[in-house]
């Protein structure tokens, strides 16, 4: 159940940031945020199990500030969240 309030609680989270900017006009700009939050998350978990089916038990957990990550940095943020959990398990 908690899961499900979480993500209940972005996606309003995400409406109201969509409402926001789109008054302001900057409605590029917020597609463009959301493509690479969700193209992160996604890339994320595919790497997760790739890692995992090759024993590297790294685990970057998919979240609100994973999605800001990449969502903000792009590649690089999500290239650093592999750097931060390559380096935690040393």
């Amino acid at each position: 159940m908690e899961r499900q309030v979480i993500l209940f609680m972005a996606a309003i989270g995400a409406i109201i940031l969509l409402i926001a900017c789109g008054v302001q006009g900057k409605m590029e700009g917020l597609v463009t945020f959301l493509m690479r939050g969700l193209l992160g998350a996604l890339g994320i978990h595919f790497v997760n199990i790739f890692l995992y089916g090759l024993g590297f038990p790294i685990g970057i957990g998919i979240n609100l500030l994973t999605f800001l990550t990449t969502g903000i940095l792009g590649l690089p943020g999500f290239l650093g969240l592999y750097a931060v959990g390559i380096f935690h398990l040393m």
